[in-house]
């Protein structure tokens, strides 16, 4: 069975010479105690291409030391990462199928094999403070690491070197910083590499090109492809973390599919279309997928505030029965379905096309263009899509006013993402437009939201009623919901008189 950790750590080089300074005694660290000897045995598994390296991601089989097993590790932020281990079954060295499913999304579903193996011996000491009570508590583990590194498919010469790490157990950062201070004026050094996988590899693999970051004089397509990798490298970030069902992780999914399909529809005069327009509607279809999970997730979440601002004499029958045995039921088969299709040949299929898109893009004439001269144009392109469909909305009947103003959205969500695209060149100008049109976007989000949850709010009432329950509170809550579509509605016209300003498209030339 699989169980995930969180390690916050710092890593330092240091030399044979290098002596542990008095830890204990510096606030808020009271004692010291160890040392505890441990012998690691790790090997080290990736693709032949370093798939796993290259997304900052470490996958090992470790024997010896208190976590002995599979280990896979899943960046989070610089010095923390998520940790899924999984125990040792025997002697067999066959990848756990838990591991081999959340790693498929960076590995491609490639085969993994034996890239580094290193042997570690270790000094670990416990920092110990104390928490309110005065109960003694275990603030971080320092370990004094000698590591010898041999590399198995790579040839490797046999490396070794000395370092120690500082990982958070019950501490904060604070914790981190007194070690730090004290290491340092020690003789030790921040460590150059991220992992040790990283220093035996002598480098961190990675897709992307090297060279100076694009400006306006670079071509377009060298602008937008910047973009487009990260927001692949997002996507692929986010597999892993969907599949372990994380707050919030269908939703960065989601975004980054949205963000791709939308910006290739913005530029697509840089790229063949008959390349891209198939990527588009299968990043659709993707993001379609996730977005029943997505909805079910939010509706939850928005009918049980509903509730909890109702006064209790006034919640009558089995409202929040009703509300969270419907929605989780539909979240857990929408979730189970997202699992299905990131388990499917048709997934891999559209991954291994955008890794194709990014290695050799099917660029037209206009993508040599100067980043100047061509992404303005395309950017006010998109704009006069949101201007249009404004002013279609501005004379829409009654009856249609509510879809108008869902196609408003949808023209300022492409207009923000293609500017947003290319904020790394165009600085304050793309991001002073973008801003105004995410102010669109949102407010119009809220404002769709508000006419599904009314739709959701009527359905759930009529199956109330047919199961002999009081529907009184679902037509309180689409009351409510009614009176904020209407103030949404109003409150745009705020928002779009900022958004249509001329001087946010001063750049647009």
């Amino acid at each position: 069975m699989a169980e995930r950790y969180r390690e916050t750590e710092r890593k330092y080089d240091v030399d044979e010479a290098f002596e542990l300074p008095v830890l204990a005694g510096s606030d808020p660290v009271v004692g010291v105690h160890g040392p505890v000897e441990e012998l690691l045995d790790a090997t080290y598994y990736d693709t032949a291409d370093h798939r796993l390296a290259a997304a900052r991601t470490t996958l090992r089989r470790r024997t010896g030391g208190v976590d002995a097993g599979w280990h896979l590790k899943l960046p989070v932020s610089d010095g923390t990462r998520d940790e899924v281990r999984v125990p040792l079954d025997g002697e067999g060295a066959a990848l756990p199928p838990e591991l081999a499913s959340l790693s498929r999304g960076v590995t491609r579903g490639r085969e993994v094999a034996p890239v580094v193996r290193l042997r570690t011996a270790r000094s670990v000491y416990r920092l110990t403070g104390t928490d309110p009570s005065g109960a003694e508590v275990t603030l971080a583990e320092v370990s004094d690491d000698r590591v010898v590194a041999q590399g198995m498919s790579l040839g490797l010469e046999i490396l070794a070197w000395r370092e120690v790490e500082v990982e958070l157990v019950d501490g904060d950062a604070e914790v981190l910083d007194v070690v730090e201070r004290l290491l340092r004026r020690a003789g030790a050094v921040p460590s150059a590499s991220a992992s040790k996988l990283a220093r035996a590899l002598g480098r961190l693999p990675s897709a992307a090109p090297s060279g100076r970051p694009p400006g306006r004089r670079s071509p377009a397509a060298e602008v937008v492809g910047a973009y487009l990798r990260e927001q692949v490298e997002y996507l692929t970030a986010q597999d892993p973390r969907v599949r372990l069902d994380e707050p919030d992780s269908i939703h960065q999914m989601r975004v980054a599919s949205r963000q791709l399909r939308s910006v290739l529809g913005a530029y697509h005069p840089l790229f063949d279309r008959e390349v891209t327009d198939p990527i588009r509607a299968e990043l659709k279809w993707l993001a379609g997928v996730l977005g029943e999970a997505r909805d079910a997730e939010v509706m939850h979440e928005r009918l049980r505030a509903l509730v909890a601002a109702e006064p209790d004499d006034l919640v009558l029958g089995p409202v929040v029965a009703r509300i969270d045995g419907e929605l989780s039921s539909r979240y857990r088969d929408a979730h189970a379905e997202v699992i299905a299709t990131l388990d499917g040949e048709r997934y891999l299929a559209l991954l291994g096309a955008l890794d194709a898109l990014l290695t050799a893009p099917p660029l037209s004439d206009v993508a040599a263009g100067r980043a100047a001269d061509v992404i303005p144009r395309r950017v006010r392109t998109t704009w006069r899509r949101v201007r249009d469909a404004a002013s279609a909305a501005d004379t829409a009947p009654p009856e249609r006013r509510d879809e108008a103003l869902h196609e408003v959205r949808k023209a300022a969500k492409r207009a923000r993402y293609a500017s947003e695209a290319v904020r790394s060149v165009f600085g304050a100008d793309a991001k002073d437009f973008g801003r105004q049109m995410k102010a669109v976007q949102s407010v119009l989000g809220d404002q769709h939201d508000s006419v599904v949850t009314r739709a959701e709010l009527r359905a759930m009432a009529s199956r109330a009623f047919l199961a002999g329950e009081n529907g009184f509170t679902f037509g309180r809550m689409h009351a409510r919901e009614q009176e904020l579509g209407s103030a949404l509605t109003e409150a745009y016209g705020g928002v779009w008189s900022e958004a249509a300003a001329k001087r946010l498209r001063r750049w647009l030339r």
